[in-house]
């Protein structure tokens, strides 16, 4: 028992300065990325930043939760926020500390609640008990993503074929809309060119709304 606890300690005592090391190396990082894109960095931590975008539910897991390395500035004529965030589930010793990394963009037109991200397997399986998730077309599209949104007809408008296609090329991160942004985000911690692919998808999807939708959605009337 006394070797396991010194190979514990021995350890611990190699890993924590690198997990240091390796926090200090991304964040030096993440502060030349925003310098040479006239980005913000803002220092310490927000608990509140999830009260900000109250729709986004992966922003409203756990506990414990608050934005770090925090990076603002406008991103081709949209507002960002690309960002780490850390919550913890359970407690005691069933306590685990969770880390993941997201950018938001703010759209030049009201939007509609809307969520996308890959399939997996436990969506097969609600499948199979009918809880099923908006179809297209395009069965790759369909086996490859999971979308869902109170208005189904919005989900279309939005991901007419161009879109899919577009989606399908691009990496694959969620996706989801509230009445006038949007955030990408996977659950892990982004390095620069991650958060710059997460930018690039979000803008993508933007982009390709269609003319009659942006203007359904700027004059108050959105899809019937």
């Amino acid at each position: 028992m006394a070797v396991l606890y010194v190979a514990i300690a021995m350890g611990l005592a190699v890993f924590i300065p690198l997990a240091i090391w390796w926090s200090v190396k991304r964040r030096k990082a993440i502060e030349a990325w925003a310098a040479q894109k006239g980005l913000t960095v803002l220092l310490g931590r927000d608990s509140r930043f999830d009260d900000r975008y109250p729709a986004f539910d992966c922003l409203r897991r756990g506990h414990g939760r608050y934005a770090y390395n925090i990076v603002e500035g406008e991103w081709n004529g949209r507002r960002l926020s690309a960002f780490d965030y850390r919550y913890v589930t359970g407690s005691g010793k069933n306590q685990q500390t969770h880390h993941f990394s997201a950018t938001i963009l703010g759209s030049r037109v009201p939007l509609k609640p809307l969520r996308i991200r890959t399939e997996n397997v436990f969506d097969r399986v609600t499948e199979f008990f009918g809880v099923d998730d908006i179809d297209f077309e395009s069965a790759k599209f369909s086996s490859e993503f999971h979308v869902r949104a109170p208005d189904k007809r919005w989900a279309y408008d939005v991901l007419h074929q161009r879109t899919l296609e577009f989606l399908l090329a691009m990496p694959r991160f969620s996706i989801e809309f509230d009445e006038s942004n949007a955030i990408a985000w996977r659950d892990r911690r982004f390095d620069v060119g991650t958060f710059e692919a997460a930018i690039s998808v979000v803008e993508g999807v933007l982009d390709r709304l269609p003319e009659y939708v942006v203007r359904q959605q700027q004059e108050g009337k959105g899809s019937t």
